[in-house]
């Protein structure tokens, strides 16, 4: 995908927005994720052994896991980035997939609005897909960028640009990963409360990957602590506190963090529930 972004930020092109849609596209299809059995590897070093799991249409999932566990290989298994070499993947979702990459992956001969737009242009008209980018900068607190290009940004404000991209797209499937490594701590916590806010309204089905266990127990009702080398064994806990208005000063968001952190220490199996 690095590769391809590379290659169509090097090409001149105009964007052709749909000249007679002009509401917005009601994500459809049924975004339940059905991993059974997958292993990957990367040349000899398997990273991923007889995974299973079914993530539930309409949930967050927050995936943390030490360094070189399989997080991101098993993201972009899920979006079809990549392809098992042993399982299958099924979901029913029809559309594309919205994915916030660790990197920002702007195309740099459009301005940010336009970064924004582009994968509503086959459904929307440009007025519209404009408009909803130039709403969704205000909400990332990136009011009066929408002109400019992704050069004349800080790399923490290309990633919200990015992760503005992927919220504004109507798709029933949301993959993130990493995707506010590279904010400040405030900006962070703020934008944490943003994303969950937006994904309320739509409510699709959202896996996030993150090394940070506070920001994967705000975020998920579901959080999943992946252990070993190739990755298997899967603890899964269940997130009390889920949808608090500020969960962050509850004695049950301290325990279950605490919780996470004990079981990243962990050498033992986990049991996987599904």
């Amino acid at each position: 995908f690095d590769r391809g972004i590379s290659r169509l930020a090097k090409r001149r092109f105009s964007i052709h927005y749909n000249k007679h849609c002009n509401k917005q596209p009601v994500p459809k299809g049924n975004c339940d994720i059905r991993v059974r059995d997958i292993s990957y590897r990367y040349g000899s070093d398997k990273v991923l052994s007889h995974f299973s799991y079914t993530f539930e249409k309409g949930f967050i999932y927050g995936i943390t896991a030490p360094s070189g566990t399989g997080k991101t290989t098993l993201l972009n298994l899920i979006g079809k980035i990549l392809k098992p070499v042993q399982g299958e993947i099924e979901t029913d979702c029809t559309t594309g997939v919205a994915y916030v990459f660790q990197e920002p992956e702007l195309l740099s001969q459009l301005t940010i609005a336009e970064n924004i737009a582009l994968p509503l242009a086959a459904c929307q008209t440009k007025e519209m897909a404009l408009e909803q980018a130039v709403s969704m900068l205000q909400k990332m607190e990136l009011e009066g960028f929408a002109n400019r290009f992704p050069n004349e940004l800080s790399f923490g404000q290309q990633q919200r640009v990015a992760i503005a991209r992927a919220l504004t797209y109507p798709s029933p499937l949301l993959l993130m990963d990493e995707p506010f490594s590279s904010l400040d701590a405030l900006t962070r916590e703020h934008l944490q409360t943003t994303v969950l806010s937006l994904w309320q309204r739509r409510r699709p089905t959202c896996v996030l990957v993150t090394h940070n266990v506070p920001e994967a127990v705000f975020l998920g009702k579901h959080v999943m602590v992946m252990n070993g080398h190739p990755a298997r064994n899967v603890m899964w806990l269940e997130n009390p506190c889920f949808g608090d208005a500020d969960p962050r000063g509850e004695e049950r968001y301290f325990s279950l963090t605490k919780k996470v952190y004990a079981a990243l220490s962990e050498t033992k199996d986990f049991s996987c529930p599904h």
